[in-house]
């Protein structure tokens, strides 16, 4: 990556810091910031660690696989936050820090299977909208005891915001899943990306995944 384009991610993560430190909050908790390089080169992992992303993101088992080089020489904090499917688990073992889609049992077994004690999020479901995954809420528990008796850490809860809608509509689902994180004891609560972010913040976000920005 050209050093011109370098610069402006950095340029560009610098202004999404702001955004965050801008938020009007009660909550003392740091925010962590995902850059999600899904769509890109290598080149992009290396002008978001450069830039000081806490972690990055990624959405397709394949693209990941592609990238073992750059992420096994850079080592960043990896998550992986696209949709798993089970076949596809065992080539990533190694390469994923942290799994943050998980939503169903036969997925949990898998990765525990694969990679025990890993760090694991369960997606939520807030939307009803089937493309994005996630378990029904009422679920929530009953799945963080499974992964939790398999062996899996998990760290908290991720969830995706409704899109086309309007920021203010993704609160409602934010603030539900943030209760689930309080009421389950969780340490983590990932949600907001490039466009909603301020209000995930408000409701009690420790991380933003951000792509688009």
């Amino acid at each position: 990556m050209e050093q011109r384009r370098r610069r402006e991610v950095v340029e560009r993560v610098a202004e999404i810091r702001r955004r965050i430190a801008a938020v009007d909050r009660s909550w003392s908790h740091a925010v962590a910031l995902v850059g999600v390089t899904k769509g890109f080169d290598d080149d992009a992992i290396e002008a978001a660690v450069a830039a000081g992303c806490d972690a990055i993101g990624e959405n397709y088992a394949q693209e990941l696989i592609d990238k073992r080089s750059t992420i096994e020489r850079l080592r960043p904090e990896v998550q992986f936050i696209g949709r798993l499917q089970r076949n596809k688990v065992r080539q990533m073992v190694g390469l994923v820090d942290v799994w943050c889609s998980l939503d169903r049992i036969s997925v949990i077994d898998e990765v525990a299977k694969r990679a025990p004690g890993a760090r694991i999020f369960l997606q939520v479901d807030t939307t009803g909208d089937p493309a994005k995954g996630g378990c029904a809420p009422a679920d929530v528990p009953a799945l963080v005891d499974h992964a939790t008796a398999s062996g899996l850490h998990v760290d908290g809860l991720m969830t995706v915001g409704p899109t086309g809608t309007g920021t203010e509509a993704a609160r409602p689902g934010f603030r539900q899943v943030r209760q689930l994180v309080d009421r389950l004891g969780l340490a983590e609560c990932s949600m907001g990306m490039s466009g909603d972010l301020e209000v995930a913040i408000e409701e009690g976000s420790t991380q933003v995944r951000v792509g688009t920005a």
